[in-house]
């Protein structure tokens, strides 16, 4: 009885090592593969979930399925018109065939490697077809789109997918630096000046047409003044004739008196006869 209950604990004790040993789980973001003597067992990866192996024989190479993030070391590169910038760019990837991965890379620090040499081969290529003012500027978008498309083709065969390639900062050399905002600087003069000879061009042209309006306003003001002052003048006639023909005598003593106005000021002298006509209502 003894001896059963030895071997019976002892059956429990294997058992349980080989159930322990044998099951496995992989975690939601993570995928496995199964090795056996080296090579990986199955055409495809293990998903989250319990999964069982043959204990010793077997055993389990996990990897990251999230999207994992590439930081390289700034380089050196050569634009097309002979410009030197230190480029720091980084990628964005993900493991996309863990058995393929585990055949050709076998570990992220293999992968890193390999998308440094890719990555940096293709940047430089890529960077080497654009001047430096593209490459700061306007294509810059262009260029990543390019350098993305051709890393994820030749990193594809490794059971690696590139999701985005960025250029984080371009940092220029002194004397490209000195260079660059000389241009930018002769650039922006170029475009002041010709926003200043526009802005005179337009300012003159509005002067002008103030100018004709002015012209065509006072033209307009004063034949307007004309008509109306003639037209005063005839009515002015027309009342001094009325009344000269209703009272010829009164019409004459108004204007003597008028004519006294003017004549008699300040220092005035005159040599008259007391006969004269012109003293005729003073008399």
């Amino acid at each position: 009885m003894k001896k059963t209950t030895i071997l019976f604990s002892i059956l429990i004790i294997v058992g349980a090592f080989v159930v322990t040993s044998a099951a496995f789980t992989v975690d939601q973001t993570q995928t496995a593969i199964v090795i056996q003597l080296g090579r990986p067992v199955g055409d495809q990866a293990l998903g989250p979930g319990l999964h069982f192996k043959m204990p010793v024989v077997q055993n389990v190479v996990f990897f990251d399925a999230r999207i994992l993030d590439f930081d390289a070391r700034p380089e050196e590169i050569t634009t097309t018109d002979k410009k030197y910038m230190n480029v720091d760019s980084y990628t964005k990837w993900r493991i996309s065939d863990p058995l393929t991965f585990y055949t050709k890379v076998r570990t992220i620090q293999g992968a890193r490697a390999r998308l440094d040499d890719i990555v940096r081969s293709q940047l430089r290529v890529a960077l080497g077809r654009y001047t430096l003012i593209e490459v700061v500027s306007h294509k810059r978008q262009e260029i990543m789109a390019a350098v993305t498309k051709s890393s994820k083709e030749l990193l594809t065969p490794y059971g690696i997918e590139v999701l985005d390639v960025r250029i984080k900062r371009t940092d220029l050399p002194a004397e490209n630096a000195r260079s660059i905002f000389g241009r930018m600087k002769a650039e922006r003069e170029r475009q002041a000046k010709q926003y200043r000879s526009e802005g005179q061009e337009a300012s003159a042209r509005i002067k002008a047409e103030a100018d004709k309006d002015r012209a065509i306003i006072l033209a307009d003001a004063d034949k307007q003044a004309e008509i109306t002052r003639g037209k005063g003048d005839a009515q002015a006639t027309k009342i001094y004739a009325d009344a000269l023909s209703q009272s010829p005598d009164f019409y004459e003593f108004v204007r003597s008196m008028e004519a006294y106005r003017k004549s008699f000021t300040k220092n005035s002298r005159f040599i008259l006869t007391p006969e004269s006509p012109f003293l005729k209502y003073i008399q």
